[in-house]
């Protein structure tokens, strides 16, 4: 069951106030508001680079048991690749089962057919930034709970603001729903939106791509846009030897 408005209320309080109290103790004493996130430099503590302002954001959610996913984890996956301004930041549902083993992000099968897309768009993955809605591997693979999502988006929402990445890429639509609060992928992928005033392009998960392979053509579609935006054209294709 969804928990109630009021009760998705007070926890958003409870996490707010956890976050500022961290922001605090870390030397932050002023936080601007009001402004999109594309139009201001990410909030850090005296002497910190974003990099080290992401560990030290991974490392407060490898101790994280706000919810019940933390009770069957081998690790936490917080996401990786380019921290500091990249074009295109990829997020994703939640980890899968290579990805609790590993701690990194689409590093499964799905994560072998992202990396060929982002190959495809002229980009290795070192160069974007790969997360998920949620840090921790719902059993069986499962959808992250609404209670779930609720509980671990702000983790996500902190580092948006700190990586501060040209476009959004969500994919699928547990990414949509998290992000832009909507439904139906099939309908709003190809479609630009925004969060924070960062542009977003929603596109079909892979793993939904490897069950079928014709939604192949609409997400480069998709990836096409996206680098059109950015002022680039997909590289040459590589011919086979």
């Amino acid at each position: 069951m969804c928990p109630e408005p009021r009760q998705e209320f007070s926890e958003l309080l409870g996490q707010t106030a956890e976050y500022l109290a961290w922001l605090k103790a870390d030397g932050v004493s002023r936080i601007e508001v009001g402004r999109a996130l594309s139009n201001r430099k990410p909030i850090l503590s005296k002497g910190d680079t974003v990099e080290t302002e992401l560990a030290k954001l991974a490392k407060v959610i490898s101790g994280c048991k706000k919810c019940v996913l933390h009770k069957a984890r081998t690790n936490t996956v917080p996401g990786q690749g380019n921290g500091t301004r990249p074009e295109i930041m990829f997020i994703g549902e939640a980890p899968g089962a290579d990805e609790d083993e590993q701690g990194l992000a689409f590093v499964g099968r799905s994560g072998q057919l992202l990396a060929k897309m982002i190959e495809a768009m002229g980009y290795t993955r070192e160069a974007v930034f790969i997360a998920n809605i949620a840090k921790c591997r719902p059993p069986d693979n499962r959808q992250p709970t609404p209670e779930e999502m609720a509980t671990c988006i702000p983790y996500l929402k902190q580092q948006i603001a700190l990586i501060q990445p040209k476009v959004i890429v969500a994919l699928g639509a547990t990414a949509v729903l998290g992000l832009i609060n909507q439904t139906g992928i099939s309908k709003l992928r190809g479609t630009w939106f925004e969060y924070e005033g960062i542009p977003l392009m929603p596109t079909f998960h892979p793993a939904f791509m490897l069950r079928n392979p014709p939604c192949k053509k609409e997400v480069w579609s998709d990836l096409q846009a996206v680098l059109k935006h950015l002022g680039r054209t997909p590289p040459p294709v590589k011919k086979a030897d």
